[in-house]
């Protein structure tokens, strides 16, 4: 991509935003569509929708079969809500009003290191999104989504065999620990996160709410993803104490992070700024989880490449 291209690259976020938020891709999902019918089921204003169409066939999102006969190009596929791989609420968190309002804050946080979100919405992020509900469950069904590339890899990394409790920790809707269950026949699975982040949990495991800051439920292999990067070294420290103080002396933590190195791939960077931007936290490299689990006893044994299809790896750890 060119640097015009980079610099427009905002304005591509929202052609999809707003194709998603059209139902353009369920529209063209499998069968070839008369644009006139596109016009007469999204209700748009006919030119306007012609030239947010052309810009997705130009983006490689839709393709023109012929003059005015349109549909979903395999690119395109991901933006329906019932693809296996949906990645329809993950575009509409990133291309929402109050997401890109803290992104457009950026040089704030890197001024100061503050989260972008809290200096632009005057709260930070999940206490904003307590108060917006909407918000919330696009933001939590966008989690889903990044968990499912992960929960389908990570039994392939890590043998799940004869454990005895599995503990999720901020384990939201349940995604990854329903992978992990399939894949442990007989263990026993704990859902842990706040009332609202399990909200719409269902699954073989048992969902138990609270604050990982205060207690965490005992296990003997508890799952730490996505939960360190939104925090700074005090906070995190303080949740992996209250795993080492609940995990089996002979338990395994399984961290699952981006990992940055000295020549970081995309992901690892691009999830690094939004940290800053979204909580104020950020991806650490080897020696600094290192670091971190030392502080709250344990040791980093292991370290996976990244998970298929994404820049999660996993860290493992036991109690030292």
């Amino acid at each position: 991509m060119n640097l015009s291209g980079m610099a427009y690259g905002y304005a591509t976020s929202q052609i999809i935003y707003a194709a998603v938020r059209l139902g353009l891709p369920e529209l063209l999902a499998g069968r070839a569509v008369f644009f006139g019918d596109l016009v007469k089921d999204t209700g748009c204003d006919e030119r306007s929708l012609d030239r947010l169409v052309r810009a997705l066939v130009m983006l490689g999102v839709a393709r023109e079969m012929a003059p005015g006969v349109l549909t979903l190009t395999p690119a395109g596929q991901p933006l329906r809500a019932d693809h296996p791989r949906s990645m329809r609420s993950s575009v509409l968190l990133l291309g929402d009003p109050a997401t890109w309002q803290a992104w457009g804050a950026l040089t704030h946080s890197v001024r100061t290191g503050e989260a972008a979100w809290e200096h632009v919405h005057g709260k930070p992020l999940f206490d904003y999104l307590g108060g917006h509900p909407e918000l919330s469950r696009v933001f939590n069904e966008a989690m889903r989504e990044g968990t499912g590339w992960v929960a389908a890899e990570l039994p392939k990394v890590y043998d799940f065999s004869g454990v005895g409790t599995v503990v999720d920790v901020g384990g939201g809707n349940g995604a990854l620990l329903s992978a992990v269950l399939a894949a442990a026949p007989g263990a026993h699975g704990v859902l842990f996160d706040t009332a609202d982040g399990v909200a719409g949990a269902a699954g073989p495991f048992q969902v138990v709410t609270g604050d990982f800051f205060a207690a965490v439920p005992p296990g003997d292999v508890m799952l730490l993803k996505g939960v360190l990067h939104d925090w700074d070294d005090a906070r995190c420290t303080a949740i992996l104490r209250n795993c080492r103080r609940s995990i089996a002396p002979d338990g395994r933590l399984l961290v699952l992070e981006p990992v940055v190195g000295s020549r970081p791939d995309a992901g690892a960077v691009m999830s690094d700024l939004a940290m800053l931007v979204y909580t104020g936290g950020w991806e650490r490299t080897r020696a600094e989880f290192e670091e971190l689990l030392d502080g709250a006893g344990f040791v980093l044994t292991e370290v996976t490449a990244p998970l298929a299809g994404s820049a999660t790896r996993v860290l493992v750890a036991v109690p030292g």
